[in-house]
């Protein structure tokens, strides 16, 4: 029978001894027991087991919604994940888009991505995995191997919707999945051949890479969103995007606002605010600091930057639960 959290003491006993992360002065980006304190209160940081977080956890996603401190606030980790809903919904972004899904579905999110993560429906069950993908090209395969897989790549569709036919297929792989994570000695062998299969047997429910860039406004769309978040802190103006994209800015708004509706600016002003509530919310800094941080030299136009948005001033958003 599955004891989700036998663990429980002595995983709390360790972390008396550890302290809370020192904030950054950027999105922070989680590994490791980081990941612990940023998703729980720390009376409650019992979800991984610190033996082996950094390269792979699973977990029941009904043993520990109710204690996460949902909304997260925007973050990136040093490993891929995928929820995997088998009922209710869940709201999760991937850089600039927002997703919400259901049963029999999966959101995958790669390692480096910026996420936020809305919360679970109160009836939600289903399982979350994060890992290394170095466990699967140490035991197995080139790191080549992985591009077929669009749902790990940055640029790929996060969401995979399956059949109950596959969902059936696939739940004893990730019952072997929880077997070896609750052993005190994964084997990682063992663990990238369930992964493989699980991703394989995921492939003919996705669009490949190749297709997807059938339409060149939204793949120059998608270059463009994946570069403002990678390049936000150093690039704010859009003719230095254009040019990293080696398009012409009146050419890369044409292309954004034949996919998105918006205007390529209004998403460089939205990946602006993101960066800025991570900011507040996150770290220490100053509105003055985080102004000059994300190109707002004057604090005051920052201030009315932020309001105009969000309806609060920077001090307020950061005094919100």
């Amino acid at each position: 029978m599955r004891q989700p959290f036998d663990f429980i003491d002595s995983y709390l006993q360790s972390l008396r001894t550890q302290s809370l992360p020192s904030k950054s002065e950027q999105i922070p980006i989680l590994s490791g027991p980081e990941m612990d304190w940023f998703h729980f209160e720390a009376s409650i940081v019992q979800l991984f087991q610190t033996r082996h977080v950094n390269l792979f956890h699973i977990n029941r996603i009904e043993d520990t919604k109710d204690h996460i401190k949902f909304p997260l606030a925007p973050h990136r980790k040093t490993v891929s994940d995928f929820v995997f809903l088998t009922q209710g919904t869940s709201i999760r972004s991937k850089g600039l888009d927002r997703y919400e899904f259901s049963a029999n579905t999966f959101f995958f999110l790669p390692a480096y991505q910026i996420t936020t993560h809305e919360g679970y429906s109160q009836d939600a069950k289903g399982y979350y995995c994060h890992f290394d993908t170095e466990i699967l090209t140490r035991n197995f395969v080139q790191p080549g191997f992985l591009n077929q897989f669009s749902f790990l790549q940055f640029i790929g569709n996060p969401l995979v919707n399956v059949d109950q036919q596959l969902v059936d297929t696939i739940t004893p792989v990730l019952l072997r999945l929880e077997r070896e994570h609750a052993s005190t000695q994964p084997n990682y062998t063992m663990v990238s051949a369930y992964l493989l299969t699980l991703f394989l047997e995921l492939l003919p429910f996705t669009r490949p890479l190749e297709k997807v860039k059938e339409n060149a406004a939204a793949r120059i769309t998608q270059q463009y969103k994946n570069a403002l978040v990678q390049h936000i802190y150093d690039k704010q103006l859009l003719t230095e995007y254009a040019q990293l994209l080696s398009v012409t800015p009146d050419y890369l708004n044409k292309c954004v606002k034949a996919t998105t509706g918006k205007s390529a600016h209004d998403l460089l002003s939205d990946m602006v605010l993101l960066e800025a509530k991570a900011l507040l919310k996150q770290t220490t800094l100053s509105i003055s600091e985080i102004a000059f941080k994300i190109g707002k030299e004057d604090p005051s136009d920052f201030t009315r930057f932020f309001k105009s948005k969000t309806s609060l001033t920077p001090s307020q958003y950061r005094q919100t639960e």
